[in-house]
Order: C-alpha cells, then structure tokens, then sequence
C-alpha cells in the first residue's frame, strides 16, 4: 500500500463517520415523525403494508438519510483502498458512536445519561490508542 498522509487517513476516516451519522440520524428522525409503522397499514395481509412502505418512502428525511448511507458505503470502499482495515474499521465505528450519542442529544433531544458520556469517553481513548 502507498504511503498515505496523516491528513488524507484522518479525512477519509472522519468523511465515513460523518455519512453515517447523517444517514442514522436523518432516517431516525424520518421514523419518529410516522411513528408506528401498523397504525399505517392498509388492511390485512401482504397488501396492508403498501401504506407504511409508502409513507417511508414519502418522507424526505428518510430519502435523505438513505442517499447518506448509501454514499456512506462507497465512502467506506475509498477509505478502505488507503487506510488499513485495523484502524479504519474500529475508528469508524468508534466516530460513529461518538457522533451518534451527540447528535441524539442535540439533534433528536435524547436523554444521553452520565454513563454513557463515560462511556464515549473511553471510546476517545481507545481511538487515540489505535492510532499511534
């Protein structure tokens, strides 16, 4: 593999998780707002859920939050094609849960409890740790 810039890793890495968070939180905004998806149901059997599948559809947050995770992917291939898997994979995922717990705070008005504040921080440190 071709040396890569600290710079290039770190974007690429960051890029991922921020199309993830966007996608996650988007889609469960998305659902929040149509609420429980059998109160949708047009009537029994297979054609009943021609109405929830509709109303998901229909909803631009969920739209936009599909097209995020969907650039999430092939964001993921880019940065996997320059960073190595050992520290891509957990890095990304540990942004991810960072981002996700702050955005559902700020963004969704979750209640993030005091352990898992401790707990993201311990995530931190982990991804300083497998960076070096």
């Amino acid at each position: 593999m071709m040396t890569t810039s600290v710079l290039r890793i770190w974007t690429a890495i960051a890029g991922v998780a921020a199309l993830a968070i966007a996608g996650e939180v988007l889609i469960a905004a998305a659902m929040r707002t149509l609420g429980d998806l059998d109160h949708l149901r047009t009537g029994p059997g297979l054609r009943g859920y021609l109405g929830p599948i509709r109303a998901v559809l229909s909803s631009p947050h969920f739209l936009i939050g599909a097209a995020c995770m969907a650039l999430n992917f092939f964001a993921m291939l880019w940065a996997l094609s320059i960073v190595d898997l050992s520290l891509a994979a957990p890095a990304i995922a540990s942004l991810t849960y960072i981002g996700n717990a702050i955005a559902a705070k700020l963004v969704l008005g979750e209640n993030v409890d005091r352990r898992r504040w401790l707990a993201i921080l311990f995530v931190c440190i982990g991804v300083v740790l497998i960076s070096k």
